[in-house]
C-alpha cells in the first residue's frame, strides 16, 4: 500500500491496473483500493493547497 501512496504522490499517471492487481493479492479489495486512493489524494491536495498559502510557515 505505501508503495502505491508514493506513486500516487510522485506521478499518478503511472498508476496502471497492474498497481491495483498487487494491492488486491495482498488483500485489499476494489472498496480499499478506492478508499486509499481518495485519503492519500486528497492528503497531496490539502498539503499543496497549504504549501501555496504558507500555511504553518513562520
Amino acid at each position: 500500500m505505501v508503495d502505491y501512496v508514493v506513486q500516487l504522490t510522485k506521478d499518478a499517471t503511472k498508476i496502471s491496473p497492474l498497481d491495483h492487481e498487487k494491492l488486491r493479492k495482498v488483500g485489499f479489495d476494489d472498496q480499499a483500493i478506492l478508499q486509499i486512493t481518495l485519503i492519500a489524494s486528497w492528503f497531496n491536495y490539502i498539503n499543496r493547497v497549504a504549501d501555496s498559502l504558507g500555511v504553518g510557515r513562520d
